[in-house]
Parts: C-alpha cells; structure tokens; sequence
C-alpha cells in the first residue's frame, strides 16, 4: 500500500507560505512580461502538451498604444478567481455525484497547476475540467471528457487538448493523500478506544465522523492542502468537529494517540499546525459571479486582446448614443 512519508506529495508538494506567495508572484510576473511582449497573455496549447504564446495580433499592436492595452490582473485578483474555480470543482463533482477523493484530487491538481501558471495564460474554466477529468482516471472512476463536457455543457475537446498539459504541469505526480482517509483512521481509532466504553458513544462518534467531513471539504477550498500534510489537515477538521457537538474528549484522544505513538512531540507542538489550519478556514470566502465579473472581463482582454478593443468600441458607441439622447 502506498505511503505518504515515502511519496512525492510529501517530497515535492508541501510548501512554507514563503513558497506559495514566490510561486504566484513568478508566475504572475511572467504573464505579464507576455503581455508586454506579445500584447496577449493567452498559450496556445497543443494535444501534445506542447504550447506556445498566441502570436500578437498586428492590428492590436499597431494601433494600441501601451497604456491603451490590457490590464493584467493583480496577484489578488488571480486568487479570487482561482478560489471561484475550486467552488465550482465541488459543485461540478457534486452534480456528477463523485465520491470525495475525485473532488479531493481534482481540487490538489488545480492548486498544483497555478503554482507553475498564471489564470492569464491558461484559463481556469478550461484547467478545472481537465483537473476533473484527470483526477476521476488516477481514481479509477473513468467519466468520458464526452461525458463530462456534456453534462456541463462545454466542448469535450478542449479537456483532451489541455489534458497532457496539466499532468505534466503535476509532474506525472498522480498520487494524492486526502485528509478523508486519514479522518477515517482517526475515527476508527476513536470507535475502538471509547466506542464500547459509554451508552450512545458511537452514535456521537458517527455525528462527529459526518460533520469532520464537511470540515475537510472547507479545508480543501484553502491553500492548507499545499502547506500541510493530510493527518494534520483531518485532525484539524475532527478538533473543529468535536466543538461543534461539544465534545470534549479530543484533547484527551490526542494524548492518547501520542502516547501509543511513542512520539517525540508533545500535543502543543500539534497544536501549531491545528491553529493555523483553523485561520484559514475562518478566513475563507467564497467568491460570487458578481465579484467575478470584472476580474473575468479582465482575464478575456488579456487572453484576447480583440476583445478589449472591442469594449473599448461598444462603450464608445453608447457614450455617442447617450450624447445624442
């Protein structure tokens, strides 16, 4: 059976918020070198995995002057439309009905992807199908890219086109640990040390199971799965699930499982990550179409520059009419 400490999930995905904040900030500053360059940020992506920059449209680059051009987005701005993109892998995993792990591993493939690209240079809508595509066949669960882009309707094709291009964005690194199996050892464990001690115990010890679930999906819609490993990420939903149906043996069940461990490190030392964990979840939103919409307008002028001109021509037209009125 596989092993987290020996994997590349743990080798090569785990990051400091240093990392994570160098990453997004590389890669947002070589978008924008493209647009500068190329006047568009879009790649060109072959079934391949190859891809190259779009060639610049002359009429654009002609015509535009440089403070006329496109806006490239904001470091901020791509996160919010990144986070708008992983609600819509659980509500598309749950329109399907795809058990958690598909929506877990489609979830880390989109975050590992935006670690080495840009939203302007390959289009999130685009990436998160893929990610969901690629993430049912590592799982075993086989939807067809037919299947899959009917069902939302959006063109199969551009799934299969982008498909060598985000496993090899991964690194062929298909092996993801999500925190649902760890949380399923943890309340094993518990079952075994107090379900047969106390009446009703493992009534609540199922309660506790089903909402540290809900815990978990709330996790993997922050940057916690890239900065730590999956048992301390479904620890963190099981402390947040005990004080919910306020219970309070979780301490008392650490202690224990440290203790059987023979572990080196005391519960304060869990408790670093546990709390840092729960930051993020407090801190998490979940972006609306509304404060989408002017970063998604954005995102088109830079992956087509016709279309700024374009807008730019339509708001002209309607200042003129206005006038005329």
């Amino acid at each position: 059976m596989a092993d987290f400490t020996t994997s590349t999930h743990r080798s090569k995905w785990i990051f400091t918020p240093h990392d994570l904040k160098e990453k997004y900030k590389d890669a947002n500053k070589r978008a924008k070198q493209a647009l500068e360059m190329y006047g568009a940020t879009r790649m060109e992506v072959d079934i391949d995995g190859s891809f190259i920059y779009a060639e610049p449209q002359n009429d654009v680059k002609d015509n535009a002057e440089k403070h006329s051009r496109p806006k490239a987005l904001k470091i901020e701005e791509e996160q919010i439309l990144r986070a708008f993109y992983e609600f819509k892998i659980q509500d598309v995993c749950d329109a399907f009905k795809f058990p958690r792990k598909i929506q877990a591993t489609a979830l880390i493939y989109f975050k590992r992807f935006y670690l080495q690209w840009s939203v302007m240079e390959h289009h999130p809508k685009i990436i998160m199908l893929t990610c969901i595509y690629a993430a049912c066949k590592a799982e075993e669960n086989h939807v067809s890219a037919e299947e899959l882009g009917k069902g939302i309707e959006q063109d199969h094709q551009v799934i299969l086109n982008n498909e060598m291009l985000v496993l090899q964005s991964l690194g062929f690194d298909l092996i993801v640990y999500a925190p649902y199996r760890a949380l399923q050892g943890f309340i094993g464990d518990m079952e075994e040390i107090y379900g047969a001690k106390m009446a009703g115990q493992t009534e609540i010890i199922k309660n506790l199971h089903e909402s540290a679930k809900l815990e978990v999906d709330k996790i993997m819609l922050t940057e916690a799965p890239l900065l730590f490993p999956p048992g301390q990420l479904a620890l963190a939903a099981l402390r947040r699930s005990c004080e919910v149906h306020k219970v309070n043996d979780f301490e008392r069940y650490i202690k224990s499982m440290l203790s059987r461990q023979h572990s080196a490190h005391g519960i304060s030392d869990l408790h670093l990550p546990l709390n840092a964990i729960d930051i993020l979840i407090n801190k998490l939103e979940t972006p609306t179409s509304k404060d989408v919409k002017h970063i998604d307008r954005k995102l088109k002028s830079c992956l087509d520059p016709s279309s700024h001109e374009k807008s730019k021509k339509r708001k002209h037209r309607s200042k003129e009419s206005s006038n005329d009125v």
